[in-house]
């Protein structure tokens, strides 16, 4: 950037139903990862703030959690901070799962989508759309989906992205860019994430956990740092607790011999020692903790707000 340039500089909140593909995108904007990723609905839990410069221009992007009806205090603070990261944003995408939308337009998805609409409606609030996985739809159907999305009053312009490959993000991203208003930027040049190190290790364990135990482990678990000591030889050590609810949860995590709990940690390790650039040594255990998504300490631990929570 020359000295002559005058620096803009924008927050854009991406909302959108659970498993919409809102990490996916944060990360081919930003260039790098910095929020977790799934197949399991429901990954992201806390705001997640990525940053994006081109030019001149500073994008905050921020990847919130996907909003559904929720059933238990965790869910109700996850819900709060999706719709807190839109208040606080100079503007908005919302984000839709193209494959879902035309696959089951009665689905969850599609249920928790009309919701946010008729939320953004009665708010007065306008947003961007992009309609993503596009390259898993065919374009009639893109077409069809686009024209219902123009009638709400709520919704702006519509962008078709395949945040996966990055097909059509560039020009989401030019987009975004032109909107960012004149002022100084809010992070250093250097800074991907505004996420606390803490926080960022205990979230690459746990996508790791939910990568490993997909299909078998529910949703009642979560990862905490429990420490982080800088060694003499510039190595980290990393302590760490995967909290579960029940003691046949902690089977499955561990595994038989202790593999599986070793494979998620060799991977949460591997991927560490590449994102920090330097050696990692992770020790991760597992404990039984009923209730614990029902617990403020927990919450505040994973990056939510519990005073957000209904008591």
């Amino acid at each position: 950037m020359s000295e002559s340039e005058v620096t803009r500089c924008g927050v854009v909140a991406v909302i959108g139903a659970p498993n919409a593909g809102k990490s996916t995108l944060i990360n081919r904007l930003v260039g790098s990862k910095v929020t977790i990723v799934s197949p399991k609905v429901q990954t992201t839990r806390a705001r997640v703030r990525g940053v994006v410069i081109r030019g001149a221009v500073q994008l905050i992007v921020v990847d919130t959690p996907g909003i559904f009806r929720p059933r238990r205090q965790l869910d109700e603070a996850m819900v709060a901070a999706a719709w807190g990261g839109l208040e606080d944003a100079d503007a908005a995408l919302l984000l839709v799962d193209a494959r879902e939308a035309h696959a089951n337009p009665q689905g969850p998805a599609a249920g928790d989508t009309q919701r946010i609409i008729e939320a953004l409606e009665q708010s007065g609030r306008k947003v961007d759309l992009a309609l993503n996985k596009i390259d898993l739809v065919p374009r009639p159907a893109l077409l069809t989906l686009a024209e219902r999305f123009a009638t709400s009053p709520s919704v702006g312009e519509i962008f078709m992205i395949a945040a996966e490959n990055g097909d059509g993000v560039d020009h989401l991203l030019a987009h975004l860019c032109a909107r960012a208003r004149p002022g100084p930027w809010l992070f250093p040049e250097d800074q991907a994430a505004d996420v606390p190190s803490r926080l960022l290790a205990a979230e690459v364990t746990r996508e790791k956990l939910f990568l490993r135990l997909h299909e078998e482990l529910p949703y009642a678990s979560t990862v905490e740092t429990e420490s982080w000591k800088a060694q003499k030889d510039g190595s980290v050590r990393i302590d760490q607790i995967i909290y579960v609810e029940r003691d046949g949860q902690k089977a499955i995590v561990i595994g038989k011999g202790g593999q599986t709990l070793k494979q998620i940690g060799a991977a949460a390790r591997h991927e560490l020692e590449e994102m920090l650039g330097h050696r990692v040594h992770l020790f991760v255990h597992v404990k039984v903790r009923p209730g614990w998504a029902q617990e403020r300490a927990r919450m505040t631990a994973i990056g939510l707000e519990p005073s957000k929570a209904k008591p």
